[in-house]
């Protein structure tokens, strides 16, 4: 692949990337804010859709997962269980729910996993469909 394709395969990645970011953090959140974020992810399915190669990007939608998956475990890094602080006007404790290892490997997971497959399917070589010339 040359130097321009390479480049254009990994911005397709980039952009799949964040739109699978978007969706999970749209699933995540779907009893909140979640209805209010889905327009985006739509909006940039729909603008990379429209691209010509776009499949090329698409493991980017693996490693969109992480992100979601990092921000949990960076909410959740005191748990499980209950975490109490301390200040001058009292304490305060919350319950932790979620193991923030548990999340954080499966956010490294699908982080390696995107460029890995990205890898694999750029230098897969091409195989023609066309029956070959009998002699």
């Amino acid at each position: 692949m040359t130097g321009n394709g390479n480049r254009r395969a990994w911005l397709l990645f980039t952009g799949w990337l964040l739109t699978g970011a978007c969706y999970l953090l749209a699933l995540i959140t779907v009893l909140s804010i979640g209805i209010f974020i889905l327009p985006i992810p739509v909006a940039g399915t729909l603008a990379l859709a429209t691209r010509r190669d776009t499949r090329l990007g698409l493991p980017g939608l693996l490693s969109g997962a992480s992100l979601p998956l990092f921000l949990l475990a960076y909410l959740n890094r005191h748990g499980p269980g209950t975490y109490c602080t301390t200040s001058a006007g009292g304490s305060s404790c919350t319950e932790g729910l979620l193991n923030p290892w548990l999340l954080l490997a499966a956010g490294l997971l699908a982080l390696g996993a995107g460029p890995a497959l990205l890898l694999r399917i750029r230098n897969r070589p091409v195989v023609s469909s066309a029956p070959s010339p009998s002699r």
